[in-house]
């Protein structure tokens, strides 16, 4: 009996151990920076895709319809320099640290250091980080989730639609990083 209690114990103790987990996850870091000051948070809606004609290829009809949900948490360089560096490090961390996120791409595009991340496979992709930042503008990070998307077809959806709908000005997001 003495045996039986030990093993039970023992294996409590481990259960215990490994699901105590305090790494931060990706979902928890979005959720945590919608209430903290300087943040910008937003979600994009999907109808926000606008075909730039109505002779679309089918292909990229479809791949609009695999996305389901994008988020968006950024943090302007102005009036946050101090934090800067912290998130930075902090969003880095989450994603290098976990197993789930597999490196898509590095690109450093007018200053601008963007790292893309995706989980899934890599010809049916169901979740895509797009992690960028710039000492002068901030550090965002956006979070594509859909189902069996296709990273080519992704990117010829976003040479066939436009991002102007619903009078929605994208110069006046842009220019709350300036």
């Amino acid at each position: 009996m003495r045996k039986l209690t030990t093993v039970l114990a023992v294996l409590f103790v481990t259960l215990m151990t490994v699901s105590c987990n305090n790494k931060q996850s990706l979902q928890g870091y979005l959720v945590e920076s919608q209430g903290k000051q300087g943040f910008m948070t937003f979600d994009i809606p999907v109808n926000f895709f606008k075909p730039k004609s109505d002779d679309v290829p089918a292909e990229v009809l479809e791949t609009i319809q695999s996305i389901h949900k994008i988020n968006v948490v950024a943090l302007p360089y102005k009036n946050n320099e101090a934090e800067y560096d912290a998130e930075k490090a902090k969003i880095n961390e989450i994603l290098k640290s976990s197993d789930k996120y597999k490196s898509l791409m590095r690109m450093n595009a007018k200053g601008i250091k963007m790292n893309l991340y995706y989980t899934g496979s890599t010809d049916a992709i169901d979740e895509v980080i797009a992690f960028g930042y710039q000492k002068e503008l901030g550090v965002g990070v956006a979070r594509i989730m859909g189902e069996d998307m296709n990273p080519s077809q992704i990117i010829k959806m976003m040479e066939n639609i436009t991002w102007d709908s619903n009078g929605m000005n994208l110069k006046q997001f842009n220019m709350a990083f300036q």
